[in-house]
């Protein structure tokens, strides 16, 4: 057992672990209980890792490979969901499937490294959005139970860890259950040690309060230092002001014989149905240029960390800052609201005659202007052959038509229409549709995916991560794929939009996701609004209005999201590790009842 005084993290010298401050002070951890006696004890580990899905940690797996092998530490890895709404680059398998499946893959990367224990919550996991509030109320909504957050106390309580390892909780530009995941660790690691929260699990279930001595958070971009300097450079996140220190990819393992940047490298390639598969095998930058994994400090001594105004914050930043406040943190919120561009705007004109949607582009069809896709992610276009693109948008009478001409110079790979569904893993276009204008985030909004090409002839379309995920019911599309790309025309009816649309405030999006690969891999990404994730931020959408058009009524749809997630009762690694560790299934309340027998083999 730990001694209520003040133990040292690491084992005889100053390991990675301490060097990411280079000061003893690092090293050193503060727990305000001993470790729970009995078979509790068999969870410990000295780093816990939080995210959200399977692969959340791989950008971090050359510090936690580095402290497994250096440094002697015990290392953990709770996820959240196991990422049921990812896509799946490697066969048809959907929801529960998929995250038993993806559950597989994660517990053999993290193994690259060196460790052994995988936690899942068994949260639903659905499409990508930007909105941690929607995340919680699918995680934390009916039919689920409210308790994310009580898991992870329960857990950490469980685990006893030294050292917290979370998401950047913080909302531009990422994923909103990395935000939850983020915000979630961080009340956790402030709760499980107060002996007020959760009582129960301390009067009932025999833990004792915990409270870990540091909170890190992931700094996944950030661009800089390189070479083994990063890591005792004295550096400071530019966005809060909070200590940021890096632990450098460069160092050698004696164990793998290799850069931790290729153990890394080689762990994500495990991650195949994301289609990390197709990374290269081997990390070609000099070893001396390589940089770091970055994390920023939240908390020490098991306090937040203080650190040394924004424009009129939209509703996603304002709930945040508010969030940032109630937690005792509010400067987590400094600068989170980004400096959005000027929204680019057009002008859907009335067509002179109705739109045959045929591919091809007629005149009277579309009198207005063509908007010009520009550069948003990815590998840069080598030129306008590679990749480029025009759409003209116009309407006819309760219809909105949109004509997308694409120059694309590879084919990506042909999917077949059966399998019409996340179509960033191929040559594809999409149309985003706010019909108000004042969505926050794309749950009450329209969004159209069309594969200009499948396997079995014809082009697809479907809906995803908008209203009403699924079959693009109602619309009409048509594709004339050429040697040089593509052209793909829609018909929506406006009657299929998820609210009455708004003339003078409908807002859009153009999307061009090119591939020029058979493995289900993206390459290039355009937009009309090439913001931050301009498929999920209506905020950065562009203004289309509609003149001298009424359009006819429309109640607000409510929104239908998949809720469906794998459990950990149909996982054997998971229950084994369940036996072994003493930490009830999806760190439930116990006990936990699968609802059947279940048969090892």
């Amino acid at each position: 057992m730990h001694s209520p005084g003040r133990t040292r993290i690491l084992r005889g010298r100053i390991g990675l672990l301490g060097a990411l401050v280079c000061a003893a002070s690092w090293v050193v951890v503060a727990p305000v209980a001993a470790q729970p006696p009995g078979p509790l004890q068999r969870a410990h580990v000295d780093v816990l890792f939080i995210g959200a899905h399977p692969d959340d940690e791989f950008q971090s797996l050359a510090a936690f490979g580095q402290w497994i092998e250096d440094d002697r530490l015990r290392v953990a890895v709770a996820t959240i969901t196991r990422g049921e709404g990812g896509g799946n680059a490697v066969g048809p398998e959907e929801g529960a499937p998929l995250g038993l499946l993806r559950e597989k893959e994660e517990r053999r990367a993290v193994g690259f490294v060196g460790i052994r224990d995988v936690y899942y919550l068994d949260k639903p996991d659905f499409w990508y959005t930007l909105s941690a509030p929607l995340t919680a109320s699918v995680w934390d909504g009916p039919p689920q139970r409210a308790d994310t957050l009580e898991r992870l106390v329960r857990l950490i309580r469980a685990t006893t860890p030294k050292v917290v390892v979370t998401m950047d909780p913080r909302p531009f530009n990422q994923h909103g259950a990395h935000q939850l995941a983020g915000r979630l660790a961080t009340e956790a690691f402030l709760r499980a040690g107060d002996a007020n929260a959760f009582g129960d699990q301390i009067t009932g279930e025999g833990y004792r309060p915990w409270q870990a001595d540091r909170l890190l958070a992931q700094y996944w971009d950030y661009p800089g230092p390189t070479g083994r300097g990063c890591a005792t450079a004295n550096l400071t996140d530019p966005r809060t002001g909070l200590p940021l220190r890096g632990v450098w990819e460069g160092t050698w393992s004696k164990r793998y014989n290799r850069t931790w940047a290729q153990r890394e490298r080689d762990a994500a390639r495990v991650y195949v149905s994301q289609g990390f598969g197709a990374l290269p095998k081997r990390i070609d930058t000099p070893r001396e240029e390589l940089g770091c994994d970055w994390f920023t400090v939240l908390a020490d001594g098991g306090e937040p960390v203080p650190p040394r105004s924004n424009p009129e914050p939209k509703p996603l930043y304002d709930e945040f800052a508010r969030w940032a406040a109630g937690i005792g943190m509010p400067w987590l919120a400094t600068r989170a609201q980004p400096d959005y561009p000027a929204n680019p705007a057009t002008t859907v004109e009335q067509a002179a005659r109705k739109p045959v949607v045929d591919g091809k582009f007629d005149e009277g069809e579309y009198p207005g202007t063509g908007l010009r896709l520009g550069y948003w992610q990815g590998t840069p276009c080598k030129d306008e052959n590679d990749c480029s693109a025009t759409v003209h948008l116009s309407r006819h009478g309760d219809d909105l038509y949109a004509f997308f001409d694409v120059t694309d110079d590879v084919r990506g790979t042909a999917l077949p229409s059966s399998d019409c569904k996340r179509h960033w893993r191929t040559d594809s276009v999409e149309l985003t549709v706010d019909p108000r204008g004042r969505s926050d985030d794309t749950s009450t909004t329209y969004k159209l995916a069309v594969l200009p090409f499948t396997s079995d002839d014809g082009s697809c379309a479907a809906r995803d991560a908008d209203q009403h995920q699924g079959p693009a019911d109602g619309v009409e599309h048509a594709s004339v794929p050429r040697d040089t790309g593509y052209t793909v025309e829609v018909r929506i009816p406006v009657t299929a939009l998820p609210a009455r649309v708004d003339p003078d405030a409908m807002t859009v999006n153009l999307l061009l996701y090119d591939s020029d690969t058979q493995d289900k891999v993206g390459k290039t990404r355009l937009a009309w609004s090439p913001f931050g994730s301009a498929q999920a931020d209506p905020y950065a959408w562009g203004l289309a209005e509609l003149p001298s058009y009424t359009p006819p009524a429309r109640a607000q749809a409510a929104p239908v999201i998949p809720t469906e997630a794998a459990s950990s009762c149909d996982s054997f690694a998971s229950r084994w590790q369940s036996r072994r560790t003493g930490v009830p299934l999806g760190a439930g309340r116990p006990p936990v009842s699968c609802g059947r027998p279940t048969h090892d083999r």
